[in-house]
């Protein structure tokens, strides 16, 4: 690899971008997509769906086979709450290969006897959430149902560019909390960003079940193309 490619990609994946370098069987001749370029690429179809999976691979094109190896950051969970739901949906997620962290102010909570193996943040969120540099590959959910905490939590998540948000509550509550974060100015196009009541509809009940029906809806998001998406 040239050491231009190799500096620009160091550079991309250190800032936790997805970047794609492609390699001309043929011809041997490689070059690199940042994930913002993607849409004007002439492989972009192909591109996305690298950006989607994670994977790399060989795919046909009409100027021959090419390599796409695929650098994309692992994804992770930012959950605020260390509930119940929390205590099913965080190994789940860790399965999945998210790397998850809890934020809870309520020490009672958010402990390691309850949460083993989890990263805690036992702060609120104005303190706990900007060293964790949220960015594109964080899912975010919100699920203490106390607005103190949620609330800040999820202005914080919408002010930036996560590829799913969701929040705990029936219609009638999100329906409050929409009307709080309105007055705290925010648009409705973030406000209609947020997944709520969260998770996929499958009658879930009991913490695990939510759980899964969480997980299912945020691996949605990230491995589907736009148009199937729940």
């Amino acid at each position: 690899m040239r050491l231009d490619l190799l500096k620009t990609l160091n550079a991309e994946r250190a800032a936790r971008r997805a970047v794609f370098l492609v390699t001309n069987e043929a011809s041997g001749e490689q070059r690199l997509v940042k994930a913002a370029d993607i849409a004007g690429d002439p492989l972009g179809d192909f591109l996305d769906a690298h950006r989607r999976t994670g994977k790399s691979g060989m795919e046909e094109t009409p100027d021959g086979k090419v390599f796409i190896t695929a650098y994309v950051p692992p994804p992770r969970l930012v959950i605020t709450g260390a509930v119940h739901i929390s205590q099913a949906l965080a190994p789940m997620a860790s399965l999945l290969g998210y790397d998850v962290v809890i934020v809870d102010p309520r020490t009672a909570f958010a402990t390691p006897e309850r949460f083993p193996d989890v990263k805690l943040i036992p702060e609120w969120p104005d303190v706990a959430l900007p060293p964790l540099n949220v960015d594109h590959y964080t899912a975010f959910v919100a699920l203490t149902h106390d607005p103190k905490i949620d609330d800040p939590a999820l202005m914080h998540a919408l002010a930036r560019d996560c590829f799913y948000i969701g929040a705990l509550g029936s219609r009638k509550t999100h329906g409050r909390r929409l009307e709080r974060l309105k007055a705290q100015g925010v648009s409705e196009a973030a406000l209609s960003r947020i997944h709520a009541p969260i998770g996929l509809a499958i009658g879930a009940v009991s913490p695990p079940e939510i759980a899964v029906a969480i997980l299912a809806q945020i691996t949605g998001r990230l491995r589907l193309p736009a148009e199937q998406r729940a």
